[in-house]
């Protein structure tokens, strides 16, 4: 039996950056990373990245799904995510913020 569900998602990220400006959202996107980075050793891990999103209430994350998740922004190859990666990784993820003309906010922050 095939499953056919339709995931919505809404990209907020535009709306932040035009709230918050590019220095703003800057911050808060390194707030996130923050958020899910093991304080030792301050990079986005598998063990962080599965710790800090049970926390977040995604419990039903699997171990193959995170890992996904950080092989998709891992640039250099070390296996997690420093901060610049995780900050490209959230700007290539978000459908509508280069879309709207949001590029020219962020360019001097090297996150492209």
């Amino acid at each position: 039996m095939e499953l056919d569900i339709a995931v919505e998602f809404e990209d907020y990220f535009p709306s932040m950056m035009e709230r918050l400006g590019a220095e703003g959202f800057i911050g808060e996107l390194c707030n996130g990373f923050r958020l899910l980075m093991d304080c030792e050793r301050g990079l986005i891990t598998f063990e962080s990245l599965k710790r800090n999103s049970i926390l977040l209430g995604l419990n039903d994350m699997r171990d193959d799904e995170i890992v996904c998740m950080l092989s998709e922004g891992d640039l250099d190859g070390d296996g997690a995510l420093n901060q610049v990666e995780f900050c490209i990784l959230m700007f290539r993820l978000s459908p509508g913020l280069l879309d709207n003309g949001s590029k020219q906010w962020v360019e001097g922050y090297d996150v492209l």
